[in-house]
């Protein structure tokens, strides 16, 4: 079975290698999210990009996303649910905080564009997607996924904790799984939480 991999804001695909290398997946799929649209950086255009990846993919498939990532498989899976086979949401929020996404965007604006190269992104990519997904809601749209859940979040992600608790509230059939001494980025911080997940 193919699992995707979605990384967060800020993160590149390579995010995930500490989880590759110990996880024993035959088929692993871990797109650029800043090259899954042609024109302007928005959520949108990462929602189409990421649906027009996988539109000829007839097996069911499980996505893996963090942040950003998670928020995109959360959509994925109501969207389309007959391609999804499970989900591991990691630091997700399924109603975007808009104090936090404006306080995240006031930081972003006094930050020098250079701090932006790593990520692949301009500063105004960034700024204009965070802006793009600052009225997204999945409430009412939680009801569509019917596939298992795992729920991850770092215990000091403190940003992300409440929101995962009332997720895995929200959908019966999802596990919360807190990693203790973790932060926001667990791929990172502990892989190896998540590749324990994944080799279940």
């Amino acid at each position: 079975m193919k699992t995707v991999f979605l990384h967060g804001l800020g993160q590149t695909a390579h995010d995930w290698d500490a989880v590759l290398s110990r996880a024993s997946l035959p088929d692993a799929d871990c797109p650029e999210l800043s090259m899954l649209t042609d024109g302007e950086l928005t959520y949108a255009g990462l929602r189409t990009g990421l649906e027009k990846r996988y539109v000829d993919v007839k097996e069911a498939f499980r996505i893996c996303g963090l942040s950003l990532g998670a928020v995109l498989a959360l959509d994925y899976a109501i969207r389309h649910k007959e391609k999804v086979d499970s989900l591991i949401l990691i630091g997700a929020q399924y109603k975007t905080p808009a104090l936090l996404i404006d306080f995240q965007n006031l930081i972003f604006r006094c930050m020098p564009e250079k701090a932006f190269s790593d990520m692949g992104l301009s500063k105004q990519d960034m700024i204009r997607l965070c802006r793009s997904m600052r009225s997204l809601d999945f409430t009412s749209g939680l009801r569509e996924v019917s596939c298992p859940v795992k729920i991850l979040c770092g215990e000091k992600d403190r940003a992300n904790l409440k929101a995962s608790k009332q997720l895995c509230k929200l959908l019966p059939q999802a596990e919360l799984h807190i990693v203790p001494g973790a932060g926001h980025e667990i791929n990172k911080c502990a892989p190896e939480a998540i590749a324990a997940i994944l080799n279940c």
